[in-house]
């Protein structure tokens, strides 16, 4: 209840996706985690705190013209849970934590049997982006990967900048190559995402 295992986000990139595709006219149903920031005009949304609520919310909407998947779902998480905070004992040292596998959400929903017309996924690397975005894409059976490189050399501030900021730079990946865009704040680059979701949906792209 109070000391946890997460990725740090601020939810700020999915919440100003989830907008513009409000103010384009879509019916856009949010599943968010813990966030400190308003809900976006227009738009229903369900409030999950793990990864395997944000599984079961996101399995529950199906079906849906489209998934964009832009949380950042840690990869681990501790396989019993404390009801009460665990303390500090003098002399004991650090409780042993063992470690077992979340849920994926992309991959689940990019194979799912009501999978969505159009699947796109997040990737925030350090290293070897386009590499590591590529072979997601296949991994989890998504028709885009918008890759965010999360190393300090960004110049946005490394992952906290990222993350947290209002800015971003991505890298659009999919069968039909990579597409670079300029740095631009998180509202712009959401817009055009929403432009880029409404042209693949309607066959112009």
């Amino acid at each position: 209840p109070v000391r946890y295992i997460s990725n740090h986000s601020s939810g700020k990139q999915g919440h100003a996706i989830a907008g513009a595709l409000a103010a384009m006219g879509a019916e856009v149903r949010l599943v968010s985690g813990p966030v400190t920031i308003s809900d976006p005009s227009g738009v229903s949304v369900t409030r999950v705190e793990t990864a395997r609520e944000m599984l079961a919310a996101v399995e529950g909407l199906l079906p849906a013209d489209a998934a964009i998947m832009v949380a950042a779902v840690a990869d681990w998480r501790t396989e019993t849970e404390s009801d009460q905070k665990i303390k500090k004992e003098p002399g004991k040292g650090a409780p042993p934590l063992t470690m077992t596998e979340n849920p994926d959400i992309l991959r689940t929903i990019g194979h799912h049997e009501k999978r969505p017309k159009l699947v796109i996924g997040f990737a925030a690397e350090t290293d070897d982006l386009i590499a590591n975005a590529t072979a997601k894409l296949s991994r989890k059976g998504a028709d885009m990967i918008i890759a965010n490189d999360v190393s300090t050399k960004t110049g946005i501030g490394g992952a906290q900048g990222v993350m947290g900021g209002d800015r971003n730079r991505v890298r659009i990946i999919s069968h039909d190559g990579v597409e670079e865009w300029p740095e631009l704040s998180k509202q712009e680059t959401a817009e055009r995402i929403a432009r880029l979701v409404a042209d693949r949906l309607t066959g112009k792209r």
